[in-house]
């Protein structure tokens, strides 16, 4: 069992064999070109593929608290030749999953408002830090099915790379890591069996860009696909691929 602190009362519990568990869930995630040289972002043994993604999800459950996600990545492949997606910027809306992501993973959450909503036919995701900055917005109209390039953006697993970092203390004890970890996508299935997953036209704005929280720093070119879907998800961790310098 992986625990945080403090010892008799951990913010989160996660059972290393079953990893995170997600129930009831929604998402809108765009992939796109980028348009800027972000090796600057990328830690040594990843090389990026030329793409990034945002993803603003709604988790209805899991197994460290309901919350609300945003995510900014950029689609690499590994030393293995895996593909998968660095989180340089990922955001969320509770304390546990902001812990857990950060001691276990690596993953850089930081608290921030962030809401997933629908009005008329669109889909809109936002991004604001502290509430009122606007930093991103996502919306998307999910008017087809999708079937394209489904299995190229969340291919089972779905490898994911963050750095873990413990700062040194008077030159003791420092590490600074690059882990490899995995999220299970299983889609919803309507009532006549076909998974829920609907693509359709998609914009992604960065409203007012934050030296604070610099999502901006991946330039967004084409929009290649961009994907409304429903499901559960299960979260869990590969390996500790290298100590950086």
């Amino acid at each position: 069992m992986l625990k945080g602190i403090p010892f008799d009362s951990p913010l989160y519990e996660i059972d290393e064999e079953r990893g995170i568990e997600y129930r009831n869930c929604k998402a809108v995630t765009a992939l796109f070109t980028i348009k800027n040289d972000v090796s600057e972002l990328i830690p040594e043994g990843l090389k990026s593929l030329g793409n990034g993604a945002v993803w603003v999800s709604h988790y209805g459950f899991s197994t460290v608290g309901t919350y609300n996600e945003y995510i900014s990545v950029i689609q690499v492949e590994d030393e293995v030749g895996d593909m998968g997606y660095y989180i340089p910027y990922i955001y969320v809306t509770n304390d546990s999953a902001l812990a857990a992501g950060r001691e276990v993973a690596g993953a850089p959450k930081k608290l921030a408002k962030i809401e997933l909503t629908q009005e008329l036919d669109v889909v809109q995701g936002i991004l604001e830090r502290p509430t009122g900055k606007r930093l991103v917005t996502v919306t998307m109209k999910p008017n087809i099915r999708a079937k394209e390039l489904i299995e190229y953006i969340l291919p089972k697993p779905t490898y994911l790379y963050s750095v873990r970092h413990l700062p040194p203390i008077k030159g003791k004890g420092g590490v600074t890591q690059l882990i490899k970890w995995y999220a299970n996508v299983d889609f919803h299935l309507d009532p006549s069996g076909e998974k829920v997953i609907f693509s359709g036209p998609a914009s992604v704005t960065y409203d007012s860009p934050s030296v604070i929280d610099p999502v901006h720093k991946i330039e967004i070119g084409t929009i290649l696909s961009a994907i409304y879907f429903e499901f559960d998800m299960k979260l869990g961790f590969v390996d500790i691929l290298r100590e950086l310098r």
